[in-house]
């Protein structure tokens, strides 16, 4: 199997959070499996060596604004959000105020589709509204080009990647863990979860990326079914 990475490419570890803080109380429980305290994304965020890890957030919550926004400006990291765009405005969901201040301090405003819905299975009309409508609805509040996407649960195969190059964007990123290039067009993330304890996340992150071939061999097989 050909390698995922070349010569000279740059190793990136980039980490996914789902929400912070107090649960609300309408999650489902995969949801609350992926809600995490405050304390851990500042530790996690602390061991991440900077110049090999990035952090994104998925499902536009607004806590990710309340308390996640504050630590990113206080130790100058970039990180990317990945909202779906028609939650905007929803209870416990950003609102379109908050969209424009992620973008005017820097943060990159990613599209997580319009419904959060499974791009696998959605028909060509709904897949060209997950990735055309909602990265229009989301430019047009931001008044700023949306230019990368999350693919809704990590789910995608030729179709999607087809479709998504097809209507121009930069980057997609999934779900499908291990380490990334920071060349790559389909770009691996590592979702935090309670499943780990928070002691063996900071050991985990504090190792930064590394070549994973099963990981490998798991990304392909999804890019070609």
């Amino acid at each position: 199997m050909r390698s995922a990475f070349r010569p000279g490419d740059v190793r990136e570890l980039i980490l996914t959070f789902h929400g912070l803080g107090n649960t609300p109380s309408a999650l489902t429980s995969d949801e609350q499996h992926v809600w995490v305290p405050v304390e851990w994304f500042e530790a996690i965020l602390d061991a991440l060596p900077p110049t090999v890890g990035r952090v994104t957030f998925d499902d536009g919550n607004v806590s990710d604004v309340e308390h996640a926004l504050p630590i990113l400006a206080r130790d100058g990291r970039v990180a990317s959000f990945f909202v779906p765009a028609a939650n905007v405005g929803k209870p416990h969901s950003m609102t379109e105020q908050d969209l424009v201040r992620l973008h005017g301090e820097g943060m990159v405003v990613g599209s997580h589709g319009l419904r959060h819905r499974d791009w696998r299975t959605a028909t060509e009309d709904e897949l060209h509204e997950e990735l055309v409508g909602a990265r229009d609805v989301l430019a047009e509040k931001l008044g700023a080009p949306v230019e990368e996407a999350a693919c809704p649960f990590g789910s995608y195969d030729r179709r999607v990647l087809r479709a998504a190059r097809s209507v121009g964007y930069r980057r997609i990123y999934t779900s499908d863990g291990g380490a990334s290039s920071t060349r790559a067009w389909l770009a691996p993330r590592t979702t935090i979860h309670r499943g780990w304890s928070l002691e063996r996340w900071l050991e985990f992150v504090a190792s930064g990326p590394s070549t994973d071939l099963f990981r490998s061999a798991k990304r392909l097989g999804k890019r070609i079914r």
